[in-house]
C-alpha cells in the first residue's frame, strides 16, 4: 500500500492551498480517508474524514467551515482543500487510509502559514 501526499507548501495566513493524496496497493473505494497532522512537539491531531463512499464528511472544531474533504473513486485520489489558513494550521499534513480498524499512513507534506 502506498499513499503520496502533495500540495504543501508556504502560504500566507487567509490563503489557501488543496492537498492531494494518490493511493495504491489497496481497493480504495472500500476505505475511509482521513487527512491528520502534526504540528512541532504537538500530537497527530486528526481534521478531517470522508467515507468511503464519499457520502459523509467529518470534521475536527478547529477547521471546521475553513477546509473541506473529498475524493475521487476513480483516481484513487483524496483531496483537502484548505480555506482561510491560519499559522497554527502550520503542520505535516498526512493522508490515512482506514477500514476495520486497521490503517495505513502516508509519508505527509508540509504546510506553512506565515507572513
Amino acid at each position: 500500500v502506498r499513499l503520496v501526499e502533495s500540495g504543501g507548501g508556504l502560504v500566507q495566513p487567509g490563503g489557501s492551498l488543496r492537498l492531494s493524496c494518490a493511493a495504491s496497493g489497496l481497493t480504495f473505494a472500500t476505505y475511509d480517508m482521513s487527512w491528520a497532522r502534526q504540528a512541532p512537539g504537538k500530537e497527530r491531531e486528526l481534521v478531517a474524514t470522508v467515507t468511503s463512499d464519499g457520502g459523509g464528511t467529518n470534521f475536527a472544531g478547529s477547521v471546521k467551515g475553513r477546509f473541506t474533504i473529498s475524493r475521487d473513486n476513480t483516481k484513487n485520489v483524496v483531496y483537502l482543500q484548505m480555506n482561510s489558513l491560519k499559522p497554527e494550521d502550520t503542520a505535516v499534513y498526512y493522508c490515512y487510509a482506514a477500514r476495520r480498524g486497521f490503517g495505513y499512513w502516508g509519508q505527509g507534506t508540509q504546510v506553512t502559514v506565515s507572513s
